[in-house]
């Protein structure tokens, strides 16, 4: 365990000091990288309040299930988020992914946080821990907003023929 934890700290792992130096390249922002995730924030807002009242909506005015309320936010908002992260936020020009690309990878990402991540939470925040789901939602959005920026910027929005490893900011 001693030697796992060794490397651990060290951020180097199989492939190396990899995890090190993409972390270090995410910590230096540029002022392109730092508005990025300044609009992002502004549709991750837009999104937060508009996931907030159809969950809340579905589950407190037509009492369907927080799962299926949670289903319908992911549909609709994922969508939106695409809508505005494309035009507003990711916009490059040049070698970008076709639209279907960029757009499935976004599904998928936001699959992994708002669907299976939110849903686990919600299940431990509200069955076992009884935490309201109003309470509940809001501390979840407050986890998956950051991983959704770098699952967006580094891997839905990547510019086509970009090496797996370069980051750009």
């Amino acid at each position: 365990a001693g030697a796992v934890s060794r490397v651990m700290m060290s951020g180097r792992g199989a492939r190396g000091g990899g995890c090190r130096m993409k972390l270090s390249k995410l910590c230096k922002m540029t002022p392109e990288a730092l508005a990025e995730l300044i609009k992002f924030g502004m549709v991750g807002v837009v999104n937060t309040g508009l996931s907030y009242l159809i969950t809340n909506g579905g589950y407190y005015i037509f009492h369907f299930h927080e799962q299926i309320c949670n289903l319908a936010s992911f549909v609709i908002t994922v969508f939106v988020s695409y809508l505005l992260n494309s035009r507003f936020v990711f916009r490059k020009d040049g070698k970008a992914q076709p639209w279907y690309k960029a757009l499935a990878k976004v599904y998928a990402s936001y699959a992994l946080t708002e669907l299976v991540l939110m849903g686990i939470l919600l299940f431990i925040e509200e069955r076992l821990l009884a935490i309201p789901h109003f309470i509940a939602t809001f501390i979840n959005l407050c986890v998956t907003v950051p991983l959704n920026f770098v699952l967006n910027k580094f891997w839905a929005y990547r510019k086509k023929g970009r090496a797996q490893g370069e980051v750009s900011t």
